[in-house]
């Protein structure tokens, strides 16, 4: 219930009055609108009708009931009345979105929890002896994925290949070359840092790669983009009239009142000419605003298979398999690798670690059928369905306020802006702020600039929902073909760069490939032992920073590891 609610009840009780024909007898009914509407203090309120000389706005040939404080009064109130009715009537587009966007994070969050469980059930039944130093690793990657999805600036390849990093001295001390212990920290640092190079995993890190990149960074920007529609209603709902519209508002809403006509309403020409020369600003929005929907369309359709959070999250535990899989088929050629790059450990030989059977694992490791399958393509397809009623929202916005709220219906009497007639005889203009050049009640003068920034922001969220401010991998424009294809066929065939494996990174990614290039041809050229003394160094360096910035994790994974404390490793470390 606003100002408008309670007006109109209140006018009501003016049309007794009013029926009787009389022309301003007294100014009993201006007075009690005045207070009913709560528009200021009944003190100084005239009883009787008078010149109205010092009126700016309501001027008037005859006699009013307005004085100079009280139309100063309607001044403000006409502001708040005409942002009420903009609120009103965005309200059930801002609820919408808003309500669609909580709903859509609350998801995602749910989606990544659940990941994050598939994950660790995977270590917890198929590699329990694991399962306990996998799980750190486990948290971090889903921490990230989280991180990424709700604004935060992280590489999404960087965030996979920290996780194969991490996961590879794991792998590499209990399935490929079980019964190492005792492993130093600087050796099993070694080891993580070889994992690029070696590619133990084979080709499913880079898999994962495009998959993550595509979904999280489709599901981020459509997240993004509902956020920036929730912004520009609010800011379109609290625009600032300018002062020659506030003025035209006030004549067209409240000089009828000093009249002694409470009743009367805008005639839907002059209404329209009103509105539409106050809102031509909030017009030049519906160009974007279109364009807008039309491109959260098209990125909600495209979000399904490898573009799809869900199904690729849901799904990132078989990757996580099909890697571990890769790394025991390839650990007799890992082992040799690992040796030439990091040397031989000082190995303490004790009984391999059990692991129980791959396949029987396997079958205790089946994640039940989801019952809420494709919950979130669907919502998206319910939420884009109801959208898309509102793609000319600011295009007709001022016509909607003048025939649903202000003005008054066809073949009544009306207020013109200086008496009530049958019709409305001046032309009536179109929207925009080019169609205000012929507007005969409202001057327009330029741009508003926080319109303008508000449609740049709808241009820049425009480039990033249909791809084009995104490296090429991470473009979403054409769908992957050959996606469907088993993980099988994907581990074991080739990889392009459409499938997000490389070569289209950020320029850092390259020179990041071209270090490791270079790495490779100094252990080729280079004799053994440089290249083992290099990457000594550069371990021993990130231990070094490791000890300084997180002892106390250090200590734990070390103790995790080992089962023995960071001093005893110390004294065991190779020479």
């Amino acid at each position: 219930m606003g100002r408008q609610s309670l007006r109109s009840g209140i006018l009501l009780l003016a049309a007794l009055v009013s029926l009787k024909g009389e022309k301003l007898p007294s100014c009993e009914d201006a007075r009690k609108v005045f207070q009913l509407l709560q528009i200021g203090p009944a003190k100084g309120l005239p009883e009787t009708p008078q010149a109205g000389a010092d009126l700016q706005v309501c001027t008037s040939k005859n006699l009013t009931c307005c004085t100079k404080k009280m139309e100063e009064r309607y001044q403000i109130v006409v502001k708040q009345d005409i942002q009420q009715v903009l609120q009103t009537s965005s309200s059930t587009l801002k609820f919408l979105i808003s309500h669609n966007a909580a709903a859509f994070q609350e998801t995602f969050e749910m989606l990544i929890t659940e990941a994050e469980n598939y994950t660790s059930t995977l270590f917890c039944n198929t590699y329990r002896n694991m399962a306990v130093e996998a799980a750190t690793a486990v948290q971090e990657f889903f921490t990230d994925v989280g991180l990424f999805v709700f604004g935060i600036d992280i590489s999404t390849e960087e965030l996979v290949n920290r996780f194969f990093d991490t996961l590879f001295p794991l792998v590499y001390n209990h399935l490929i070359n079980p019964g190492l212990t005792d492993i130093s920290l600087e050796y099993s640092e070694c080891i993580r840092m070889s994992q690029r190079d070696i590619s133990p995993f084979g080709n499913v890190p880079k898999i994962a790669m495009g998959q993550m990149g595509r979904s999280l960074l489709s599901s981020r920007t459509f997240l993004q983009a509902l956020n920036l529609g929730i912004e520009v209603i609010n800011t379109t709902d609290h625009l600032q009239f300018s002062k020659d519209c506030s003025r035209v508002l006030l004549r067209m809403q409240y000089c009828p009142h000093c009249q002694g006509i409470p009743l009367s309403k805008p005639c839907m020409g002059y209404c329209l000419n009103v509105i539409r020369g106050c809102l031509a600003n909030m017009a030049e929005i519906d160009h974007h605003w279109r364009r807008y929907i039309q491109s959260l369309e098209e990125l909600s359709s495209a979000m399904h298979g490898t573009y799809d959070i869900e199904h690729v999250l849901l799904n990132f535990h078989s990757l996580v398999n099909d890697a571990l899989t890769q790394a025991r088929i390839n650990g007799p050629k890992v082992i040799e690798q690992v040796n030439k790059i990091c040397g031989h450990p000082v190995r303490k030989l004790t009984l391999s670690p059990s692991y129980s059977d791959q396949n029987k694992d396997n079958q205790g490791m089946k994640m039940s059928a989801r019952d809420h399958e494709e919950t979130l393509a669907n919502r998206r397809k319910e939420f884009m369905n109801s959208l898309r009623l509102y793609k000319t929202f600011y295009g007709g916005l001022a016509d909607q306020l003048c025939i649903n709220e202000l003005a008054a219906a066809d073949g009544l009497a009306c207020w013109n802006g200086e008496d009530v007639v049958k019709s409305y005889t001046h032309r009536v203009v179109g929207s925009g702020i080019k169609a205000q050049s012929a507007n005969p009640e409202v001057k327009v003068k330029g741009t508003d600039p926080v319109i303008n920034q508000i449609i740049d922001k709808l241009k820049h969220i425009i480039q990033r929902l249909q791809g084009k401010s995104l490296p090429k991998h991470e473009k979403w424009g054409l769908l992957q073909t050959g996606s469907s294809g088993s993980m099988d066929e994907q581990v074991s065939g080739d990889c392009d760069d459409e499938d997000g494996c490389g070569g289209s990174g950020s320029v850092e990614v390259k020179r990041i490939l071209q270090i490791t290039d270079l790495n490779k041809s100094l252990i080729v050229q280079e004799n053994h032992q440089a290249a083992k003394a290099i990457l000594k160094d550069i371990c021993q360096w990130k231990v070094n920073i490791h000890k300084l910035i997180y002892p106390l994790f250090t200590d734990c994974m070390l103790f995790l590891q080992t089962g023995r404390s960071l001093g005893d490793a110390r004294q065991d470390k190779p020479q």
